[in-house]
C-alpha cells in the first residue's frame, strides 16, 4: 500500500479508529512526539498544527500502538490494517 497524503486518505484514517472504537481529535499542546494516546479513554489527541503528512504519518504510527480486538474487524478492514501496519512511514 502506497500512503496517499492528502485529505481522503486522512478521512479513511479517521473512519478507521471510528471503527475500532477510537475519537480522534486534533488540539494543539505540547507534545514531544506530535501526538497523544489516552487508551483508557480511547482517545487519540494529534497536533492540530501539523500538515497533513505529518497527521497522516501519526495516524498510522499510534494504530501500531493502539489495542483492539483484531477479529471484529471486517475482511477490508482487517487488509486495510494489515497493510498499514506493515508500511514504514520515514519516506
Amino acid at each position: 500500500m502506497k500512503i496517499r497524503y492528502n485529505n481522503k486518505f486522512q478521512q479513511q484514517l479517521e473512519d478507521f479508529y471510528k471503527r475500532i472504537g477510537y475519537v480522534v481529535r486534533y488540539e494543539k499542546g505540547n507534545f514531544k512526539s506530535g501526538y497523544c494516546l489516552l487508551k483508557s479513554n480511547k482517545v487519540v489527541v494529534v497536533n492540530k498544527y501539523f500538515t497533513i503528512e505529518g497527521k497522516i504519518n501519526c495516524l498510522i504510527d499510534i494504530l501500531k500502538q493502539v489495542p483492539f480486538e483484531q477479529g471484529e474487524l471486517t475482511e477490508a478492514d482487517q487488509k486495510f490494517y494489515t497493510d498499514l501496519t506493515t508500511i514504514s512511514t520515514n519516506n
